[in-house]
């Protein structure tokens, strides 16, 4: 496997370019798209009935936990963070008193601590924080206390409780306080285990989005979808576990369907291997950023799916863009990386088509322009950036108007910055919607934010693509919007 990773590296970094190299995409085509977020990559906010047949489904990969003693009312703590002993001797509970859990199946679970290392059983039988890859002895059953699911005991790989009675007074029973739980697709494959995941997940992706879906878009103004996949579409029909093999003759329909219906699409490699931003729609497993680590092949193997995915859909005539990432995070994903990265994935492009754009995702938390120099050197490239008026306390207890207002001064001057007249890279707002943190809110109040964006955003050189298709909460919802005249495309 060392061998295959380093033949794959010097292909992509080392050998030249083929003809195709050169790009010749067509003018900028405007593009009016919706994302068709929660299909292929899940996202349990979107659909979270998709969540509800997972037994102890309040502790999947990723939950953090936090565990005090009932007996002397302190927490648990991976001394020093990890690499040491477990003792329990904290009054207050924060990073070194998390525990992240990596879900084995319903009942057994390991423990992550702060430094990436697991909690284990040593020959003594003391817990430690040694080990960097958990097996046997790192795996813990958790079992919940019947009148009260937050009191348990812990079970340890040698079959012994950790002190082993019920009771206000003993020191093996703790009261368990979760928060931070992540609804990904790692989450839901391997909640639901290898026997029924793979029946779950083909009846979603065989409902959520149809084909009519696609006549509505194309019927109310929109000519284009951006499809987030994950990274291991490109193992289908057989991935590793605990994902599962059907995302990609869904994303053939997707093909297929925009082909009947004249609408472009976008492929966009929403989760890459290792996760580039630690979230749930990343395909992470517990929000630890491991996409770009040293040695660890992560890149180059993104580098191997682009090529996949291009290869297979190059010919299609739909094809309009190849979106190499999405989202990195600026915490764990340096500039270099990613620049060598995105020269790879670009390459990769063109060796199968000179005519589709290649999108460039600006870092989170990050300067948004940091790559057009870059980008402005190679052909047919897009920078995509994403404003919400969300997921920030500056937008706490804004009014109505204040949102919109900011739509129309700052989100057009920063979209401007990354917009340049005489060429490219092009702009592309890949991400917006009509929701925000204003309290009593009327119908009208959501028309006009919409509209403030969509003639905002409406200057990108590339174009936009709300944030999404279908969703629970209405306003997330393009069709919802649609269809109740909130927004209009027409």
């Amino acid at each position: 496997m060392r061998c295959l990773r380093a033949l794959v590296f010097f292909f992509f970094f080392i050998s030249p370019l083929n003809p195709m190299s050169t790009a010749t995409v067509p003018p900028s085509p405007r593009i009016k798209a919706v994302n068709l977020g929660g299909w292929l990559v899940t996202e349990g906010w979107i659909k979270p009935s998709l969540f509800d047949g997972i037994a102890n489904k309040d502790l999947l990969d990723g939950t953090q936990v936090q565990l005090k003693s009932t007996a002397v009312g302190k927490y648990l703590c991976a001394e020093g963070g990890g690499g040491s002993v477990i003792v329990a001797n904290r009054s207050s509970a924060s990073g070194w008193e998390t525990f992240k859990l990596w879900r084995v199946n319903s009942t057994h679970f390991q423990f992550r601590v702060f430094s990436k290392q697991f909690v284990g059983i040593n020959a003594g039988g003391s817990a430690v924080t040694v080990a960097t890859t958990p097996g046997h002895s790192e795996t813990f059953e958790i079992v919940k206390n019947t009148g009260d699911s937050n009191r348990i005991r812990i079970r340890a790989p040698n079959d012994l409780f950790l002190q082993a009675n019920w009771g206000n007074d003993d020191p093996s029973v703790f009261l368990m306080t979760t928060f931070g739980t992540m609804q990904g697709e790692y989450q839901v494959t391997n909640g639901y285990g290898p026997i029924r995941a793979p029946a779950v997940m083909r009846n979603h992706w065989e409902s959520f989005i149809v084909e009519k879906d696609f006549k509505f878009m194309k019927d109310n103004g929109l000519n284009a979808v951006r499809v987030p996949v994950g990274w291991w579409i490109a193992s289908d029909p057989n991935p590793p576990a605990p994902y599962v093999g059907g995302s990609l003759a869904a994303l053939d329909n997707a093909f297929m369907w925009a082909e009947k219906y004249h609408l472009k699409v976008i492929i966009d490699l929403h989760a890459a291997l290792g996760s580039q931003n630690g979230d749930e729609h990343s395909g992470g497993r517990d929000g630890s950023i491991e996409w770009g680590v040293a040695g660890s092949g992560n890149v180059e193997k993104t580098v191997t799916v682009i090529e996949f995915l291009t290869r297979r859909y190059a010919a299609r005539r739909s094809l309009i863009a190849v979106e190499l990432i999405n989202e990195p995070r600026a915490e764990g994903v340096d500039f270099d990386t990613l620049k060598s990265y995105y020269q790879a994935g670009y390459d990769a492009v063109r060796r199968h088509t000179s005519t589709a754009y290649v999108i460039f995702s600006a870092r989170l938390s990050a300067d948004a322009g940091e790559f057009i120099p870059f980008a402005r050197g190679l052909d047919g490239t897009v920078l995509d950036v994403h404003y919400y008026n969300l997921f920030s306390s500056i937008f706490d207890g804004w009014t109505a108007q204040k949102n919109i207002d900011y739509v129309n001064n700052q989100r057009a001057s920063q979209l401007a910055a990354v917009t340049n007249p005489n060429g490219g890279p092009l702009s592309f707002v890949g991400e917006w919607v009509a929701e925000w943190n204003v309290n009593g809110a009327i119908a009208d109040d959501y028309r006009r934010f919409g509209e403030a964006q969509l003639n905002v955003f409406g200057r990108a050189s590339f174009g936009w693509a709300y944030w999404t298709y279908k969703h629970v909460n209405k306003h997330w919802s393009l069709q919802w919007m649609i269809t109740n005249g909130v927004i209009s495309l027409k």
